[in-house]
């Protein structure tokens, strides 16, 4: 086999192949196999017609194209991986020449595929990273106070309509068009907190117990997610919560300390760590954002194309062009992040080591609150697991950069992260920075390309539905 490359632009190239009629043989002998297998010709058993006989009934053409479509993934990954290209996505496939079963030739064809970018990365040890300083504010821990307060109260119920923060009780059901389509009974809900149906705190606002209201509001989720729905809410009990009086009562009940100002300093040295922490991550973020600024990343259009009609098909917005726009934007930045930190993740040779892969899907397991071991089966099936250790790869090539970067508060003070970061427990010499979240994640990164694109040495399917001019006889399938 021969093959060839010409860079068409920086993210994609085109390979041009030619393969020998002896190389592509074995697949015109199981392309006959397989077809006599499955025909029924009169005055032969099955898996016994001779290929002239198959070439008259069902023709060259339906044998031809069977041939060539189980040998072009095997051909264009050994293109692939002597032309030393690192495809994203799969390639375009025009078949411009293919042989004669009987007579031979050249199987020929060409391959446009979208390949990820030489990226120049700049010096990665010393980077001046800075961030906002240090302040713990009295509201800051007035804040602390009341969540912990809260956290005390009690409900009581109370007959009156209901006002904002108050507790309700209430029966739910939405319909679309008269059909009822979901419902629940005794639901509990705070007015004003946002967290259902938009347009539900309006409608509940000055309703009684006993009282009923309908609204009509888009489906958050399920099968009809983004559809408008009449949303009826049916009044069973409204509740207001008492708060314990602020005084060293409260901090005996609520903590080890015997006073309120024991409690409250030490909330103020909780607040300190929780915003040297929140520091960390500023650090991380704006490291991030001198990298994607500072180095040029050239971000394959046709990788940006498919992921943004994924989106809107799944969203069922395909011809929004509006919000099409929006979704390219986050898309392109998110395709071109991921690209800059695998380039950092090879420069500084990471590796993902079992324990990391572990942390990373239980981590996320509890963020979409999964048990994890549903999570994990269901990651391996959907075969994500290479997608999850390119994203654990990306965090920790950030978090080695950032171990090495130097961090100042706007006053001028280091900042020592060391803190934040732990070598792995099994012995990894990747280096993991522990954080809630994820600065990828926040700029839409795993709304981006999967993180591991397909290999040269595993294509997914190509298929041609009509080479060289030859049209079956027959399906080969009836």
């Amino acid at each position: 086999m021969k093959s060839a490359v010409e860079t068409l632009n920086p993210t994609r190239v085109k390979l041009t192949v030619e393969v020998p009629f002896d190389e592509l043989k074995p697949s015109l002998d199981a392309a006959y196999k397989s077809i006599a297998s499955q025909v029924n010709i009169p005055g032969f058993r099955k898996g016994k017609v001779p290929p002239r006989i198959i070439d008259q009934r069902i023709g060259k053409g339906a044998v031809l194209e069977e041939a060539v479509n189980d040998a072009l993934p095997k051909f264009y990954a050994q293109a692939v991986e002597e032309s030393d290209v690192r495809p994203l996505g799969q390639p375009t496939v025009d078949v411009t020449d293919v042989p004669d079963p009987t007579a031979g030739g050249d199987l020929k064809f060409t391959a446009e595929v979208d390949v990820r970018p030489q990226i120049d990365l700049p010096e990665l040890e010393g980077i001046v990273v800075t961030v906002d300083d240090i302040e713990v504010s009295d509201e800051d821990v007035d804040t602390r106070v009341e969540s912990l307060r809260e956290r005390f109260g009690t409900l009581t119920t109370v007959e009156r309509a209901i006002a904002e923060n108050d507790f309700v009780s209430i029966d739910i059901t939405a319909s679309i068009d008269g059909e009822e389509i979901d419902a629940a009974n005794n639901v509990s809900y705070q007015l004003g907190s946002g967290t259902m149906l938009e347009g539900m705190d309006d409608a509940l606002a000055g309703l009684q117990a006993g009282e009923t209201t309908t609204f009509v509001s888009k489906l958050a989720g399920g099968d009809r997610a983004g559809q408008d729905a009449t949303i009826t809410l049916t009044v069973q009990a409204v509740k207001e919560r008492q708060l314990p009086d602020l005084d060293d009562d409260f901090a005996q009940l609520a903590s080890e300390f015997d006073t309120l100002a024991e409690l409250r300093d030490d909330l103020r040295e909780k607040t300190a760590e929780s915003k040297k922490f929140e520091q960390g991550l500023q650090a991380r973020e704006r490291l991030l954002d001198h990298l994607t600024e500072s180095v040029e990343v050239a971000v394959p259009d046709g990788v940006v194309t498919e992921e943004v009609n994924r989106h809107l098909e799944n969203e069922g917005r395909l011809e929004d062009d509006e919000h099409r726009a929006e979704v390219e934007e986050e898309t392109r930045k998110g395709v071109r992040m991921q690209l800059l930190l695998d380039a950092i993740a090879e420069k500084v040779q990471v590796s993902v080591g079992q324990n990391d892969l572990l942390q990373y899907l239980v981590s996320s397991a509890q963020q979409y609150g999964m048990d994890p071991n549903e999570f994990i089966r269901m990651v391996d099936q959907s075969g994500q697991i290479p997608a999850m250790v390119g994203e654990v790869a990306r965090r920790k090539a950030l978090a080695a950069v950032l171990e090495k970067a130097v961090v100042n508060d706007a006053s001028g003070n280091v900042v020592d992260l060391q803190a934040l970061f732990a070598q792995d427990e099994d012995g990894d010499d990747g280096i993991q920075l522990i954080s809630p979240d994820d600065a990828q994640a926040e700029a839409g990164v795993e709304e981006a390309v999967p993180a591991a694109a397909p290999s040269a040495a595993d294509p997914t399917a190509i298929t041609v539905s009509d080479i060289g001019g030859f049209e079956p006889a027959e399906d080969p399938k009836s």
